[in-house]
């Protein structure tokens, strides 16, 4: 059984005149995203493999998140992960080898939380069901059971073991 995080990236800030892409990381942000770098380490362990969007708010999260893991993990920046559809990122965790059995994604919404909603069975634990349900917020992890190879990854055929949303 493999287990795949889809972390949203911190809080970003807006400052004028900077496109999407080059956000930073606001205040908050810089203090939620080494809480969302732990939870994930308590959930997942050492990942197998990092998947960051090459956006700024996305790199800036793994920078501070990372720190939770004495040895940073394998990690691939992927601009295909920003403002990627569902279809899409399927497609970019479809690739992954199959001796990657612990899979971390950091990207944005919409594209995270339309990709939980579609690969989750229905049948993970309700509570963490009921919180995602909710919202999806910045520095939001979910996290999944999946069963078979990454390959084979679909709608429905992933259960959701929690959801949670760190803040610092």
């Amino acid at each position: 059984m493999a287990r795949l995080v889809l972390l949203r990236h911190a809080k970003s800030a807006y400052p004028a005149d900077v496109p999407d892409y080059r956000r930073p990381l606001s205040e908050r942000g810089r203090r939620d995203a080494p809480v969302a770098g732990a939870r994930v380490r308590s959930c997942i362990g050492d990942p197998d493999l990092v998947l960051v969007s090459g956006a700024t708010r996305t790199r800036e999260t793994w920078e501070l998140a990372r720190a939770a893991w004495p040895h940073p993990p394998h990690t691939v920046f992927d601009d295909r992960i920003y403002e990627a559809s569902v279809d899409e990122l399927l497609l970019l965790l479809r690739e992954v080898q199959s001796d990657r059995s612990q899979v971390l994604v950091i990207g944005h919404n919409p594209g995270l939380e339309e990709l939980a909603f579609t690969i989750s069975d229905g049948h993970g634990e309700r509570e963490a069901i009921s919180a995602m349900g909710t919202k999806f917020p910045t520095s939001a992890l979910a996290v999944f059971d999946v069963e078979g190879a990454w390959a084979h990854l679909a709608a429905e055929r992933a259960r959701l073991a929690t959801f949670e949303i760190a803040r610092g």
